[in-house]
Formats: C-alpha cells, sequence, structure tokens
C-alpha cells in the first residue's frame, strides 16, 4: 500500500477529510484561522452521536453473520502515522476470507446513492484497519438507521486509496503552509455553511 510521503508531523482526523469533501475552506477556517464550527449544534451531528451512543449500549456481542462476519471489535481508534490519520471505527468486521471490513452507522435514510463522503470515510478507515491490524481490506459497510438499518456494501479499487491519500496530502498542505484553497463548486452547499458570512 502506499504511503503518504510526507516529513510533516501532521495527524488529521476522518472528520477533517469529511469537511474537505464538503468545501476545502473549512479546512483553512478551523486549522488556519483557528475559528470553530460549532459542529455540536448541528441536529445532525447531535443524532448521529445519539445513534452511536445506543449502539454502543445494544446488540455489543451480535455478529453479521450474513456478511460471513465471524467476530468484530466496537468503537475502535486507530492512528496511522504513515497516512497522517486517526478516527474511529464504528466496527471492525473480521470475515471468513480473512480480511477485515470497516462497518459505519449512519442517521440517515439510503437513496439510492452512496455519499462520496461515506464512501472515503470507508476508505479511510479501511488505510487504518490496514495498518494497525496488517490484514486486507477490501469493502467496508454502511448501516442506515434511518432506512430500517439496511446495510450497504461497497467494494474498494486501488484508485480509492490513492484518491485518499492524495486528499489527505492536500488537507496537510493548508494545514501546515496555510494555504488558501478554493471553495467548492457546488454553490448550494453556501447557503448552509457556518462559514458563509467570512469566505470570500
Amino acid at each position: 500500500m502506499e504511503e503518504l510521503e510526507s516529513e510533516s508531523s501532521t495527524i488529521i482526523t476522518i472528520s477533517d477529510v469529511l469537511e474537505y469533501l464538503f468545501c476545502p475552506r473549512f479546512i483553512y477556517f478551523m486549522y488556519c484561522l483557528d475559528i470553530p464550527q460549532h459542529e455540536e449544534n448541528r441536529f445532525k451531528v447531535i443524532k448521529g452521536r445519539d445513534v452511536h451512543k445506543k449502539r454502543q449500549m445494544t446488540n455489543r456481542e451480535y455478529v453479521r453473520k450474513k456478511l460471513n462476519c465471524i467476530s468484530k471489535e466496537s468503537e475502535v481508534y486507530v492512528v496511522s502515522k504513515a497516512h497522517h490519520i486517526k478516527g474511529i471505527v464504528d466496527e471492525v468486521l473480521f470475515l471468513e476470507d480473512n480480511t477485515a471490513a470497516p462497518l459505519e452507522y449512519k442517521f440517515a435514510e439510503y437513496k439510492d446513492k452512496v455519499f462520496s463522503t461515506y464512501k472515503y470515510q470507508l476508505v479511510l478507515q479501511a488505510l487504518l484497519i490496514k495498518e494497525n491490524y496488517n490484514i486486507e481490506v477490501q469493502k467496508g459497510y454502511i448501516c442506515y438507521t434511518r432506512s430500517n438499518s439496511m446495510i450497504k456494501e461497497l467494494a474498494f479499487k486501488l484508485s480509492d486509496f490513492k484518491k485518499a491519500n492524495d486528499i489527505i496530502k492536500d488537507i496537510i498542505q493548508i494545514v501546515d503552509k496555510g494555504k488558501y484553497p478554493q471553495a467548492t463548486k457546488s454553490k448550494n452547499k453556501c447557503i448552509d455553511c457556518c462559514y458563509r458570512n467570512i469566505c470570500a
């Protein structure tokens, strides 16, 4: 697996990558200008945290045999110095074919499409699992709690891991060098953005 070539000691979170995918300027405002986004006030963030807390309290021993899972670990905190990233994986599933897979719970409905933020969250978790467990990770799962806990599988390609590393590299450039990035091309995202009043 290609490691991120960088002398930087910066380690970012998976959440940072999700913010970057929403708009690269989030990273600039948070890290370079030190302006918090107060995500704790956002409804979906609060509900998502509630879902995670409930998951921690219930079905702790439940193993998803339909996914050929033989064991799992829950709420796993993992760090990779090689990839400059850290995060918590809701569940690390260990599968019958001697591979592993991340499973992420989302307080969301499935609407015939997996968002790229969800996809890259799983890809980054896969990088972390590979390195920390020294095991192959070829796919990941999302559980949509507002669609009767529907599970969607995503198979990873080599190009997914390359793009994930490219994204991390871009974020570290912004954080370490104060590079002012282009804003998102999707202007609809600006409507609800907490930084809309200061973003030029």
